[in-house]
Order: structure tokens, then sequence, then C-alpha cells
């Protein structure tokens, strides 16, 4: 599948995009997500979880504690590479129980731990395009992702 790009003009759209990305993932989604400081990859988590029924207010990133945990209609794992040493680190954490289960894991700064990620993942790389817009670019690794995003993209098409 060709990388599908979405551009958000501002913080609300970046929830639009979250809210549309969690009615498109299924049980057991892994999605790595990349981008510069700032560029909204955490503004992006809390929208999945708000629409998944998790309280927004809890979603915040994990920098300090590597993993933050979501009850919602489906559990949110919610994992932050970005002060990691080694992807072994990231590994030791138990993950494969994480991408094993029925819950979603999202990984902020998963490029770091790329070769922890399983084979049917999505990655979400965002990029800062002004003060408040931002172009996301959405790619899969196999056919479950690749059905997931293509469902994202339905959605974001005919939201307007």
């Amino acid at each position: 599948m060709t990388p599908l790009s979405i551009t958000v003009k501002s913080e609300a759209e970046t929830g639009q995009l979250g809210q549309q990305l969690a009615l498109a993932l299924a049980p057991g989604a892994v999605v790595g997500l990349d981008g510069p400081l700032g560029a909204g990859k955490t503004t992006l988590v809390r929208s999945v979880a708000a629409a998944l029924g998790a309280n927004p207010r809890q979603v915040a990133s994990p920098t300090f504690v590597l993993m933050h945990q979501y009850e919602a209609r489906t559990t949110i794992y919610h994992f932050d590479a970005y002060r990691l040493k080694s992807a072994n680190e990231f590994w030791e954490l138990g993950i494969q129980e994480y991408f094993e289960s029925a819950g979603i894991s999202i990984i902020e700064w998963a490029s770091r731990v790329a070769e922890c990620l399983p084979d049917d993942h999505i990655l979400g790389r965002a990029e800062l395009t002004g003060e408040s817009s931002r172009q996301w670019l959405w790619s899969t690794t196999g056919p479950r992702s690749t059905e997931m995003v293509r469902k994202l993209e339905s959605s974001w098409q005919s939201r307007a």
C-alpha cells in the first residue's frame, strides 16, 4: 500500500484524526508514531483513547515511566521509547505480551525500537508543516495493518 498522507491544520483536526484512527483500529493493533517533539503524537493518542472511552485527561506522554495503560472498550497500552538507550530495553519490558494481547499498543518514538515491532503494524509519522499544521504519513507492514489504514483513509475522506 502506498503511504497515506493526511494533512491536519490544527490541534483540533489532530484530535479528529485520532478519533478516526480509533474507529479503524482492531483489537491487537500495534501503531508506531514518529515525528519531532511537539508534532502531536501524544495529542493523537489522547484522541484515540477518548474515542475508545478512556478518560482523555489521564493520557500523558509516558516518557519517564515508559508505559501507561488506559482502560477503555479496548485496553490501550501507550509506550514512549524516547529515553530508551536501546531496543533491547524496550524488549525487556515484556512488550511481546502486550503486542499479542487484544489491547491496542501505541508506541511514541517507534523508530528507536523498530526491530521490536511485530511484522504487521502501522507507522504514523508526523511532519511539521506550520505552527499548528501537520502532515501525517501512514504506512503499513502487513495485510491486517493495511486493512486498518484503508478504513482510516475512507473515514477521513468521508468525514466532511
